[in-house]
């Protein structure tokens, strides 16, 4: 099985950016993590602060990879582009977030991903990446 994770803007900055909502602790150290954790399962990862990348890597792995789990940050809340991109590929694709959304800003409620994704899961930190990685298995 081969699972895509694929990271919008700012999350290069985890470990770093806000920890009060983010941790201490680096995407890339959570991917090793999760590699380890689920060593059957053949993973790649993509990360972007460009909404067009995002898109072009959705295009790339969207018909190749038999999950995709998307984490696209603030794009989440104001990029039709990438809910279309979502309707426009084959294989599913799980939202995730580290922070409960709902509990933040009022424009953060709002998400062009949801409706075109398989499932939505927030709120648990980087453990939302190994919540979704079950829901494909």
């Amino acid at each position: 099985m081969k699972i895509s994770i694929i990271n919008g803007p700012n999350l290069n900055l985890l470990g770093q950016r806000e920890p009060g909502i983010y941790g201490n602790q680096t995407f890339e150290q959570y991917f090793a993590d999760l590699q380890v954790k689920f060593p059957q399962i053949e993973f790649d990862y993509f990360q972007s602060n460009i909404e067009g990348e995002l898109i072009d890597q959705l295009h790339r792995v969207g018909f190749s990879s038999d999950g995709i789990i998307l984490n696209a940050a603030a794009y989440t809340h104001t990029s039709v582009g990438l809910g279309d991109a979502i309707k426009a590929i084959d294989t599913s694709v799980i939202e995730v977030h580290i922070s409960n959304t709902f509990a933040r800003e009022d424009f953060r409620h709002t998400s062009f991903i949801t409706p075109n994704a398989k499932g939505l899961i927030l709120g648990f930190g980087l453990d939302s990446y190994r919540l979704a990685v079950e829901s494909f298995l």
